[in-house]
């Protein structure tokens, strides 16, 4: 078997599992911003989640983006293609989704939080839309 198909198998993994981290953090800022004030405890269980799930997410985007450079740079998986080039911007937008959520995790760490759960609710939405549109373009190579 080729390393080819290695490579991209793993890249897979990594992209699906920092994404698992990606749909999931959202939705415990959705539950801490509907922590009531009083409500210490469950806070800091929320904020101890949130880090650690954070974190963990942030090791996982480390392969998948070195494994999908190592295709794309490495092998010439679409180089100078359009699917790729719009994949490429999305990868971007997915990592300042990624930051965006740190940003978030610390106005909540700081108890800086100025948004609603209904908010938290679409931002989760997000990083689905992400994963959709860069699914297609791998598939479906539209241009």
């Amino acid at each position: 078997m080729s390393s080819y198909l290695w490579i991209k198998a793993l890249h897979i993994v990594f992209v699906a599992s920092w994404f698992a981290g990606l749909f999931y953090l959202p939705r415990l800022f959705v539950n801490l911003a509907m922590v009531p004030a009083d409500s210490h405890a469950e806070r800091e269980r929320l904020l101890l989640m949130a880090r650690k799930l954070y974190r963990f997410s942030s090791l996982l985007m480390v392969p998948a983006l070195a494994l999908g450079f190592w295709l794309w740079l490495g092998l010439g998986v679409g180089r100078g293609q359009g699917w790729m080039h719009a994949k490429l911007l999305l990868v971007v937008g997915v990592i300042g989704y990624h930051h965006v959520c740190r940003t978030l995790l610390r106005s909540f760490e700081q108890f800086a939080n100025k948004r609603s759960d209904r908010w938290f609710r679409v931002f989760n939405e997000v990083s689905v839309l992400l994963f959709a549109a860069t699914v297609v373009l791998v598939v479906v190579k539209p241009f």
